[in-house]
């Protein structure tokens, strides 16, 4: 009967087993060498309803999660599925319900690969170099510390290349611009997109943080930054944790989209999965270092005190809101 299957597997054997005309051996005798209990059996029997009716309950919520799975056409971890179903009313379901019903109708989360050990290229000077004014702190405020860096975009007829801001704080991306070519152009274009939809938010005391590429040690990039009355900041040399942030952020973008865009055949097609993906990060996929929110709704929730999800404010780390005016 297989003595390591678990209670209801060798419960089910027997029952199977009963169904046979040619059967010639009793219940007891099924149960001892099952190494059951009879009463065991017996219960298992008359639970039959509850077990079909669990079941049943098992099937629609492994939808809805299935559902959240697939949301925006990104597969998502368990956490992830989690704080898709917050934004649905009335829907609450716990972790470890999640990871069971995953296990049990074999849903797997998709997992990061570690990043492999890269070179560390030396950055041409071409200007003065910042001071590293940020030096990993960056929990500070909303809008006090933006990350800045350019990463590749690979597809099949050609490589693309983007250049993104990023909210050190509540890791929302604030500005961004896709290019064909790495002329200094499409990082200049960021930055005054940047200005033009969150100057009300930015003051002089905004840190404008990068590694020491020729971009950003540029002239140029240097005098936008001025007339912005920015403050520029620079990663040490070689020293990826000095933006971990915006590390992250690729890392995690080219994790959910990076196929997607190998297989694009046109730019076009590379800058539309790059939009669609940046708008899903910002206003749908959820982080659970921020209390379970998007960014946008974590920017928000600072500014106002304001938690939108219908469970208790978790704890954290980064700061809490301010008390809402009364």
């Amino acid at each position: 009967m297989g003595g390591q299957a678990p209670p209801t597997v060798r419960f089910f054997l027997i029952h199977e087993a009963l169904k046979h005309d040619n059967n010639l051996l009793k219940i007891s005798r099924m149960c001892e060498i099952a190494g059951v209990s009879r009463s065991g059996y017996y219960n298992w029997c008359a639970s039959e309803d509850k077990r079909n009716a669990r079941e049943e309950a098992d099937r629609k919520d492994f939808c809805l999660i299935l559902e959240a799975y697939r949301y925006r056409g990104y597969d998502k971890g368990v956490k992830g599925i989690h704080m898709r179903l917050l934004h649905n009313p009335g829907i609450i379901m716990n972790v470890k319900k999640i990871r069971r019903l995953m296990r049990k109708y074999g849903l797997s989360c998709p997992i990061r690969k570690p990043n492999p050990y890269r070179q560390m290229m030396k950055a041409i000077q071409t200007s003065t170099i910042a001071p590293n004014v940020v030096k990993r702190q960056f929990l500070r405020a909303p809008r006090k510390v933006l990350l800045t860096d350019i990463t590749y975009l690979p597809y099949k007829n050609g490589t693309g290349y983007l250049s993104t801001i990023l909210d050190a704080m509540t890791r929302e991306e604030l500005a961004h611009c896709v290019s064909e070519s790495l002329k200094l152009d499409f990082v200049l274009d960021m930055v005054d997109k940047l200005i033009a939809e969150h100057g009300c938010t930015l003051d002089d005391k905004t840190i404008v943080h990068s590694d020491q590429g020729t971009h950003y040690t540029s002239y140029a990039f240097i005098q936008k930054l001025k007339d912005a009355d920015f403050v520029q900041s620079m990663s040490r040399r070689g020293n990826c944790w000095d933006n971990a942030p915006q590390e992250s952020f690729f890392g995690h973008m080219k994790d959910e989209i990076a196929a997607k865009v190998a297989a694009c055949e046109s730019f076009e097609e590379v800058k539309a999965h790059v939009d669609d993906w940046i708008d899903y990060y910002n206003n749908d996929r959820g982080q659970w270092e921020l209390l379970k929110l998007t960014p946008k709704e974590y920017y928000d929730y600072l500014q106002t005190g304001n938690y939108p999800l219908p469970v208790h404010r978790p704890k954290s780390k980064r700061g809490s809101a301010p008390d809402p005016e009364v």
